[in-house]
């Protein structure tokens, strides 16, 4: 072995896999999470939307500057301070531009920045972009030392750790974010309704959720809409720092000729794509599911317009929308959570006091950090002012010292007794400003500067004054976006919903109509109209494929679908497939599994018995039947020896039951249990592994007990010799009985 591979083998650590995975991975969430994907509670943003924001104020992309190339912004920021890729920089851009997206925008952008349709935004070449007044008040204050500045990534320049300002951004424009094991997702509130719960916990430190809800109603999202919960749901998610609000469409009726009316949506929930909703709405219309609904249209431009008019001029519009909000996303949920970094860098969910008291005392921080900064430049100024003064009082003896000393400033310290600074600045004095009109001015700055010194160190010193000055603060914010103004209005209105509001049941606006029902051995379904002859149906199947079963049945019934696995699926009858085709297959129109068993029409009142191959089961009642979704109901618990294999309905006081080794055992039927869910009873015992039920049936003592073959029904005059308990064998068939082991042909 070489001395340098020896020397390389040296330097190697033993650790196992477990520590060294632990220790990067965690080291990688900590990055994540502080770096990337959560906002800082003082400011609200996250670091790519800070380097932003500071990256056009550094290029002077003032409101009142022109625009400027995204691309030119972009790649300032990704040289200088975030060095994780342009798209993910641009992308964060044009959100902060989007007004749809955050409340008040801080980038104001010029050319396509996207829209409420999901439509993408151009390429960053292509728009170009400055700061919004939002964006410089977040700023205010930045160049007076006012928060620490460190080092970017590759120590070239600086940047904020946090922004000054005092515009409330995490609550006015909320934000979200995955970070690893933690997430965030803050709504967004009208920010003069902000300064004035800040306001009050300036006065009030303790102040509860409850007093602080009086002054913010709750989110403001800059979509608009209606929030419907109840005050004290909104006061328990700020209380938790969790929750949902649920928030609807905002709508009105417009009253066309003839009677006609229709409903016209203005705005949808917060986070909903315009043109997923319009979609998810007609595929509904189309497949039948919204029954008092008989088209929409959107007539968007820039402002939102969708038109849904109702299936008849008898439907009401209030009812339309209710079944509407009840079944698309015109109402949605906007899960909150306040996940957020606090002033220590810790992330943690807080409530709304902390959230605020957070905010205040990052700006109690800003306005010492000022208050010194200005205090310092005034100190500097005097000794500056204390110096001219000098040179009005001694001015021929200064210019003496000036024309002839080789080192006016040596001499000029000696002999007047100045500062370094003081010299330097009355060397720097143009001959202009020696004037007496000029001593004058410098007293009187002198004078000026004096007493703003002394109002500085008395606020230092007072928190009421500090208190006084950081609500004049807010008080300006609130000014600028007045709730009068049109930026400023509230978008989101309350209107909590009535707790006993009533479910709207569509089914009972379907017209009812005759229609047979038609289901293949291959599961594809149709429904045609009319009450066909069964005996006599002739419909077309795909090759290889043939009828399993036909029945008749009405367009407002629910159909249903047992499958082997025990599942139970429904269907509405009106919203099957013609029959024009061959239908569809029931596997696509659900998540069903297994063979199919039975298909029929659901009797919710009715009594259905399900039977297993080992002749195990139970009674279960039609409204247990009823499946909600598309992953259907589970109704018996099966497995693969035992799969599901008969569905009858309940019709007598008796139960027959035959099984594979040629024995018939009839028992009463109130010995089956009824169930909602489970595996069952054992009907019928069988000894052999291989045996298995053929059929059940059920039947009364009044009409008596037979089977039906092709060549008629057969009646059993004395049938007592099989009657016995459930559970037994049971005893031989009877002379004549079908060697297909079936009761019906």
């Amino acid at each position: 072995m070489s001395p340098k591979s020896t020397d390389i083998n040296m330097n190697i650590e033993s650790q196992t896999l477990s520590d060294a995975l632990s220790s990067r991975y965690l080291t990688y969430a900590v990055s994540t999470i502080v770096a990337r994907a959560l906002p800082d509670v003082r400011d609200g943003l996250k670091p790519v939307h800070r380097r932003i924001v500071y990256t056009m104020m550094r290029n002077r992309l003032m409101p009142n500057s022109q625009y400027r190339k995204s691309a030119k912004v972009v790649g300032d920021v990704l040289g200088s301070y975030h060095p994780h890729g342009d798209s993910s920089i641009y992308d964060a851009m044009v959100r902060l531009a989007q007004d749809f997206s955050v409340r008040y925008p801080l980038v104001d952008g010029q050319g396509n920045f996207g829209n409420i349709d999901g439509d993408p935004a151009a390429a960053h070449r292509y728009t170009e972009s400055k700061m919004t007044p939002a964006a410089m008040m977040l700023m205010d204050g930045l160049d007076e030392d006012s928060v620490d500045m460190v080092p970017n990534f590759d120590g070239t320049t600086v940047e904020p750790v946090v922004m000054p300002g005092a515009f409330p951004n995490l609550l006015a424009n909320g934000g979200m974010g995955i970070a690893v094991g933690m997430a965030t997702n803050i709504p967004t509130h009208n920010v003069s309704e902000v300064c004035d719960a800040l306001a009050l916990v300036i006065d009030k430190p303790d102040a509860t959720t409850a007093q602080i809800m009086k002054k913010m109603v709750g989110p403001d999202f800059p979509t608009g809409g209606i929030l419907i919960d109840s005050a004290e749901q909104i006061i328990k998610n700020y209380e938790t720092g969790r929750g949902a609000f649920r928030m609807r469409a905002r709508w009105n009726a417009e009253e066309l000729s003839h009677g006609q009316s229709q409903a016209v949506i203005t705005e949808i929930p917060y986070g909903i794509t315009k043109s997923a909703l319009v979609e998810q709405i007609a595929t509904m219309i189309d497949a039948k599911k919204l029954p008092l609904c008989d088209d929409i249209v959107d007539e968007s431009t820039e402002d939102i317009r969708i038109v849904i008019t109702p299936k008849t001029r008898n439907i009401s519009l209030d009812k339309m929308m209710a079944h509407l909000f009840q079944t698309t996303n015109l109402e949605s949920r906007f899960n909150m959570n306040f996940t957020v970094i606090d002033s220590t860098g810790s992330p943690r969910v807080m409530k709304i006091g902390d959230v605020l008291n957070e905010f205040i005392v990052h700006q109690r921080i800003v306005l010492g950090r000022r208050t010194n900064f200005r205090l310092s430049n005034i100190a500097r100024r005097l000794e500056i002012l204390g110096g001219l003064l000098v040179v009005y009082l001694n001015l021929d003896r200064v210019i003496e010292i000036i024309r002839t000393e080789d080192d006016a400033k040596a001499v000029l310290i000696a002999e007047f007794n100045l500062t370094d600074l003081q010299a330097e600045s009355i060397l720097n004095t143009r001959l202009r400003q020696l004037r007496k009109l000029e001593e004058m001015e410098i007293k009187k700055e002198d004078k000026a500067l004096r007493a703003e010194q002394k109002q500085l160190n008395a606020l230092l010193k007072s928190d009421e004054l500090q208190n006084e000055q950081i609500k004049e603060w807010f008080l300006e914010v609130k000014k600028a976006y007045d709730k009068k103004s049109a930026v400023g209005r509230r978008r989101t209105t309350w209107a909590a919903s009535d707790a006993d509001e009533v479910a709207i049941n569509a089914d009972e606006f379907i017209e009812k109509e005759p229609m047979t029902i038609i289901l293949s051995n291959m599961g594809w379904i149709r429904a045609a109209k009319g009450h066909l002859d069964l005996s006599a149906l002739d419909m077309k199947f795909k090759e290889g494929d043939e009828l399993q079963t036909a029945f008749h049945a009405q367009s407002t019934d629910k159909i249903n679908v047992f499958t082997s696995m025990g599942k139970m699926f429904t269907f509405a009858a009106n919203t099957l497939p013609g029959a024009r085709g061959h239908g569809e297959s029931v596997r696509m129109m659900a998540d069903i599994d297994g063979d199919i068993i039975s298909c029929f029409v659901l009797d919710m009142g009715a009594k259905y018995l399900l039977v297993n191959k080992k002749a195990t089961g139970f009674i279960v009642s039609g409204e247990n039947c009823l499946a909600q979704t598309k992953s259907g109901r589970s109704v018996m618990n099966v497995d693969a020896k035992a799969p599901a294999t008969l569905f009858v309905p309940v019709s007598g006081e008796y139960t027959a039951i035959v099984g594979s080794n040629d024995k018939l055992l009839i028992f009463k039927t109130d010995e089956i249990p009824e169930m909602a869910r489970g595996k069952g009873v054992i009907l019928q015992k069988y000894n052999a592994e291989r045996t298995y039920v053929m059929d059940v049936m059920f039947f009364d003592k009044a009409t008596g007990f037979g089977w039906t073959t092709g060549r008629g029904t057969t009646m059993l005059d004395d049938w007592a010799p099989w009657l016995t308990k459930r559970a037994n064998q049971g005893y031989n068939l009877p002379i004549g009985f079908p060697r297909s082991g079936k009761f019906g042909k």
